[in-house]
């Protein structure tokens, strides 16, 4: 009797919640088409709900981790894609009216989904940014004005219509959007001539929790300081971004060498270390690193990817005095327009040279992942031995499972302080560490799990051998693993692996511009609370 009472209490409380979930998000639409009665074109045209037959196809568009795609996590209430600022000031103001949660979606990409989706069961909405995509290039002042919506591979395809000298030092994957990837810092083959995207924003149209449009003069210089690098979605809504275009050569040239252990990889990538961050700041050399079967034979493939901003001579001269060891050889090297090489790194194997750069504009050419990623920053070089147990540990999983990707420091990363951005990881690191684990839709749940707890256990593994109190992390490749909560206290378990000590004024500057904490989610900048913690 008290199982069937304590089932029939579950089932009515569930019930009392659709309920009561559905009056709230049907008071918020009212209140949406009430507010904007009186502009020439209905609210009510941008608005989707479960009800809608377009919901799920507009929900799914812009997920970039399919992890998230069919996950328990709860979904958005309503998803509005405005097209004008006032239909997402109408939106705040609903929203704060009848206390619903929003969160802010540009691409997609973020790595735990919490733009499209919660870890907790509450009612929220979703401003879907893809409109707000438009370009706006001025060759003669060498910037543009960038919407949070557009991606990368338009922003580079629109520069490249205007010139064929200028470039912008944004992200590698040609799908990824402006508005979330410049809000948390963002780097790319450039970071080393030119810094972090943040580094080169000069200006921004910002929204914040009252709906009022400012730009860098009259949202201050904390506020400034705050949306460019820690994450602009935790302060309001970046409409668009106005960027520092940077000089490129007519001519790059591009390479990827690839070696195995039997290849001597191990000492390459011991020697890589110490030579990557060195080298001169118009080389750019990553490395990327995956298990596979050749011949029968499992081993550890070793990628050295880089961009060069000149020629294949002036390459091969660099190499061979810096890093000889490669074997670096003509043939080995692809010279091309700036625009083509941004199709090299675009995203893996998903374009290829010969193809059109028009290919930059389909948001749809990068295949989806499952994915799980942390991140790590190295200050002292792995030895050969710690080198070798994570090569141990990639034998425990299949190919294609894991990868690991080296992305070096060093020349203009060097030049900003640790408290000139929110991004505080500069001088002092070798390179920066991706950790992602990989699955496919006919993977089953239980080796799922085996590759997260995988993920987890090569990231303990690691800890010995890179950045410590605090461990950094890369915000822009958000993991729960390091936490969640709403508190100063609980945010700082993981706000000061992502922010160092820019994490407290963070939370200053959050406290100012937002105070009631209604910009938020698993792992956002929270507010003080207490005079003591300021």
């Amino acid at each position: 009797m008290k199982s069937y009472s304590l089932l029939l209490f579950v089932l009515l409380s569930s019930l009392y919640c659709a309920t009561s979930s559905a009056l709230t998000s049907d008071a918020f639409i009212q209140c949406l088409n009430a507010q904007y009665s009186e502009h020439p074109a209905p609210i009510s045209q941008v608005i989707y709900t479960p009800k809608n037959s377009s919901y799920n196809s507009v929900l799914a568009f812009s997920i970039q981790n399919l992890r998230f795609a069919s996950s328990s996590r709860t979904k958005p209430a309503v998803i509005v894609t405005p097209v004008h600022e006032s239909q997402i000031q109408t939106v705040l103001y609903c929203a704060k009216k009848h206390n619903i949660q929003i969160r802010i979606r540009a691409g997609g990409h973020d790595f735990e989904g919490l733009s499209y989706s919660t870890v907790s069961p509450i009612e929220f909405v979703m401003i879907d940014m893809i409109n707000f995509r438009s370009v706006d290039v001025d060759v003669a002042s060498g910037t543009a004005w960038v919407g949070s919506g557009a991606s990368f591979g338009e922003l580079y395809y629109r520069i490249a219509e205007k010139s064929s000298t200028y470039g912008f030092p944004g992200g590698f994957w040609a799908t990824v959007c402006t508005g979330g990837l410049i809000g948390g810092g963002g780097y790319g083959t450039l970071k080393r001539k030119y810094g972090l995207a943040a580094d080169n924003v000069i200006d921004a149209r910002f929204m914040d929790v009252n709906g009022r449009i400012l730009d860098k003069e009259s949202m201050g210089e904390d506020l400034f300081w705050a949306i460019r690098g820690g994450i602009a979605s935790n302060f309001g809504i970046v409409i668009a971004w106005k960027v520092r275009l940077v000089d490129v050569p007519k001519i790059v040239t591009v390479f990827a060498v690839r070696q195995t252990l039997e290849q001597n990889g191990t000492a390459l990538l011991h020697k890589w270390q110490t030579v990557a961050p060195k080298l001169d700041r118009d080389l750019y050399l990553r490395t990327s690193i995956t298990a596979v079967t050749q011949d029968g034979i499992r081993t550890v493939q070793i990628t050295f990817e880089a961009l060069f901003l000149g020629g294949a001579d002036r390459l091969l001269l660099l190499m061979k005095e810096s890093f000889p060891e490669l074997g670096l050889v003509t043939k080995d090297c692809m010279e091309m327009p700036w625009i083509k090489s941004a199709l090299f790194f675009a995203g893996g194997s998903a374009f290829t040279l010969g193809e059109s750069i028009e290919v930059l504009l389909n948001r749809s050419a990068i295949p989806r992942q499952y994915l799980k990623g942390k991140s790590d920053y190295v200050k002292v070089p792995i030895p050969i031995e710690g080198l070798e147990g994570i090569w141990e540990r990639y034998f425990q999983v299949d190919d294609g499972a894991i990868v690991i990707d080296m992305s070096p420091y060093g020349g203009k990363m060097y030049e900003f302080s640790e408290s000139a951005l929110p991004y505080p990881h500069r001088a002092g690191n070798l390179y920066m560490m991706f950790i992602g684990v990989m699955w496919d839709a006919n993977t089953t749940m239980e080796e799922q799990n085996k590759r997260l707890d995988f993920s987890r256990s090569l990231y303990s593994y690691l800890g010995s051998y890179v950045s410590k109190n605090p461990r950094g992390a890369y915000v822009n490749y958000v993991d729960l693993d390091l936490g969640v909560g709403t508190s100063y206290k609980e945010a700082s378990k993981w706000g000061t692996k992502y922010f160092k000590d820019n994490f407290k004024r963070l939370v200053q500057v959050k406290t100012a511009v937002d105070p009631h904490n209604f910009f938020k989610h698993e792992q956002s900048i929270p507010t003080f609370t207490k005079i003591s913690d300021m």
